[in-house]
């Protein structure tokens, strides 16, 4: 896997120090975090995974086709035996991660420069409770501080552990298998399985789907992932879209919090946009948006099939909206870095901890935390 790319301006570059200043943990100075913000990557993770359900129902050369298209690693293989355990309790854990590639076809999307790197843009652990009925999903902020463990890549070259670096810094050193190990280090829980999503497959997915229709209730004027849009109704080709959740400058507070909730409002509209244009009805478009689908996500080993992917998609198909609890990792801003965010460890161990005995995450675990205060600022149409 790649390695890490430029960092937006204002935010120092990983290895780089901070201001000075302690990093004792602060209060969060921020409104109580809303449920709505947080599909982000989830909701078009699992849009692509029934869309493969759907075109995988084709036989013979469509299914070679699209069985080509799927790119895997091999996560076990990588990370060997030095790992949590399995639940054993009927639940999985999967790693949800959109890559901000600057290389190849990604390279003038969003903004940033073409240096060939990756990072890890949006990272979510959803956890699928026993009997597949309900799932509770954490969205881990990529501005937040860890402690970064030793890890070994899906190449076999290894990787010293590092303190005090942003948890985005875990992929674009060592790629999946690091930033698997980081989440697990973090959590304390196994990730089952792995699941990515890229800029150009997001962006020709949306244009595959003929576009998506958003309203803002304020203008957005971004440069820095060239973003300009006046409040109102807008229909977003893939590069706008693209544009609008990768945006955080001048909207909410700036932070990345803000942008997590920017991505879950525009994901619900990509959800009902999938819905509106009747896809079983149009077999073209089906195999388009599969054919693209399929590009567009990178697995772990044991989902890298057309076979695999369906068993696993199909699944999640009784997990509705009303069945998804949906979090941010507990965190409160770095006094001694307003662009970066702490575990707020008392919090999130009451996360992990739920998750890890396949209960309900308690609402006391993300009450009086950092939020971006972009709420709202997006709305499905």
């Amino acid at each position: 896997m790649s390695a890490e790319s430029t960092p937006d301006p204002a935010i120092p570059g990983f290895g780089e120090s901070r201001a000075d200043g302690s990093r004792r943990r602060g209060k969060g100075r921020r409104r109580k975090p809303r449920d709505r913000r947080r599909k982000a990557l989830l909701a078009m993770a699992w849009t692509a995974a029934g869309i493969v359900v759907l075109g995988g129902t084709g036989a013979g050369v469509l299914y070679v086709k699209l069985n080509g298209n799927l790119t895997s690693v091999d996560i076990d293989q990588a990370l060997g035996a030095d790992r949590p355990e399995k639940a054993d309790n009927g639940s999985e854990n999967i790693l949800v991660l959109g890559s901000d590639t600057r290389s190849g076809g990604n390279k003038r999307l969003g903004g940033g420069t073409d240096d060939g790197t990756a990072r890890s843009d949006t990272a979510m652990v959803v956890h699928v409770h026993k009997g597949h009925k309900k799932a509770s999903v954490v969205s881990i902020p990529r501005d937040t501080l860890v402690d970064r463990p030793e890890c070994t890549d899906t190449d076999g070259d290894e990787h010293p552990a590092a303190t005090g670096v942003m948890f985005n810094s875990a992929y674009s050193t060592g790629g999946a298998a690091c930033a698997v190990k980081t989440v697990e280090s973090v959590s304390g829980l196994r990730m089952d399985h792995y699941l990515e999503v890229d800029f150009s497959g997001f962006q020709k997915l949306v244009d595959d789907l003929g576009g998506v229709e958003v309203t803002t209730t304020a203008d957005i004027d971004d440069p820095d992932s060239h973003l300009d849009l006046k409040a109102g109704t807008h229909r977003l080709d893939g590069e706008q879209s693209l544009g609008l959740v990768r945006t955080r400058h001048g909207v909410g507070d700036g932070s990345d919090l803000g942008r997590i909730q920017l991505q879950q409002a525009f994901l619900k509209a990509l959800v009902h946009r999938v819905e509106d244009i009747g896809l079983l009805g149009n077999p073209k478009k089906l195999y388009d948006i599969a054919d693209t689908a399929t590009k567009t996500v990178t697995t772990d080993s044991d989902l890298g099939s057309v076979n695999s992917l369906m068993s696993f998609a199909s699944g999640l198909k009784g997990i509705g909206p009303a069945h998804m609890h949906m979090v941010t990792m507990p965190v409160i801003y770095d006094p001694a870095d307003g662009n970066r965010v702490l575990v707020e460890e008392a919090k999130a161990r009451q996360v992990w901890d739920a998750l890890r005995n396949d209960r309900p995450i308690p609402a006391s675990a993300t009450e009086d935390t950092a939020t971006g205060e972009a709420k709202d600022v997006v709305s499905a149409s």
